[in-house]
């Protein structure tokens, strides 16, 4: 007897889940099914940290059943493609089968299933390669204003650097204390200069 778990996920709390439930319920009862497990998440899709998806997850890790079944596929997420796909092959490395009520074509023991992943998994790899241009361009827009990239310069006071030297601080030590990479500090014991300068860490 397959065993089966119950996903449904509304927005807001002003949407109610039950519709979705009762189809889910109704649909496993003709496929003989027994529903183990109910989770239900009032949260966007397009957040991963939702209790009920994490309980899933949890339980599925675990082999509590043997398939989830959600009403639509953005029911499960809406992070995108290459997301959603990940959640598909958690599952599906846990040993659990997914099915969409209202998606046919969703159905890890369909005809369609592998065909349905390769397209996924195309759409997932445009995805990574646009989030890459995206993340490049804005990176190249913020040099061309004269943002500076990467941590910020600390202003070190050699002097303070050169007490701790003198008292005997480890390098390490003193570059812990002030902040800053034990070879910067090595650098200002071994010039001795006495004045602050301002350098990366």
């Amino acid at each position: 007897m397959m065993r089966v778990a119950l996903y449904s996920r509304v927005s807001t709390d002003k949407q109610e889940t039950e519709n979705q439930v009762a189809q889910l319920r109704e649909f496993a009862a003709k496929q003989n099914w027994i529903v183990t497990h109910e989770y239900t998440d009032v949260a966007s899709g397009s957040k991963a940290d939702r209790d009920g998806l994490k309980a899933m997850f949890a339980a599925a890790s675990k082999r509590e059943f043997d398939l989830v079944l959600f009403w639509a596929l953005d029911r499960l997420s809406r992070e995108g493609v290459l997301e959603t796909l990940r959640y598909l092959e958690r599952l599906t490395a846990y040993g659990v089968a997914y099915r969409s009520y209202t998606e046919q074509f969703f159905d890890s023991c369909g005809v369609f299933k592998d065909a349905i992943v390769a397209i996924m998994a195309t759409l997932a790899k445009q995805e990574r390669v646009k989030r890459s241009e995206r993340t490049k361009a804005g990176l190249a827009v913020a040099r061309n204003r004269g943002k500076r990239l990467g941590r910020p310069a600390k202003t070190v006071s050699t002097g303070q650097i050169l007490a701790l030297r003198s008292g005997g601080q480890s390098l390490r030590a003193i570059a812990k204390i002030a902040g800053v990479s034990h070879v910067t500090v090595a650098s200002i014991c071994k010039t001795n200069v006495p004045e602050s300068t301002a350098v990366s860490a």
